[in-house]
């Protein structure tokens, strides 16, 4: 199940891209979940471990992938790790629901992610109770608890 935190929270890793530069490992960077969130997120498409192909930037290494993906991969690679997922787009969302069926594991957010039309099941860790299935509630969750952090 996925669990969110709205707000600062403690031992939330908020620099992905540090973070992702010295701890993938090239395995992450071709498997069949990596190839389907780069060519989804970033429009690329991995030609092996170390070259990523990019209509934009031509070819590149892992290294220079979007925040997004660098933080998917992170989150699926390092369930027990809380990462700061307003460093991802929306076109995030999703790949983070999938993950979420097959692990466990918590982001925190700083703003209203847009999770999508279909129902859902996300803890609101802010209180532990909270248990959110579409986007009406997570969007009263966030707006309560994101208020009061502005506080």
């Amino acid at each position: 199940m996925l669990r969110v935190w709205f707000g600062d929270r403690r031992n939330t890793i908020y620099n992905t891209s540090v973070f992702f530069k010295n701890r993938y490992v090239d395995d992450w960077i071709t498997d069949e979940f990596a190839r389907k969130v780069i060519e989804d997120v970033d429009h690329s498409k991995v030609i092996d471990a170390n070259v990523i192909y990019s209509p934009v930037l031509g070819n590149i290494p892992p290294e220079k992938l979007s925040g997004g993906v660098k933080a998917l991969l992170l989150m699926k690679h390092y369930p027990g790790k809380i990462f700061n997922a307003s460093n991802c787009g929306d076109n995030c969302a999703k790949w983070i629901l999938k993950l979420a069926e097959d692990k466990n594991f918590t982001i925190n957010l700083f703003h209203i992610m847009d999770f999508g039309d279909q129902d859902f099941n996300i803890r609101i860790l802010n209180n532990k109770k909270l248990i959110v299935h579409n986007m009406r509630e997570f969007l009263d969750a966030g707006v309560k608890y994101l208020k009061e952090e502005e506080a």
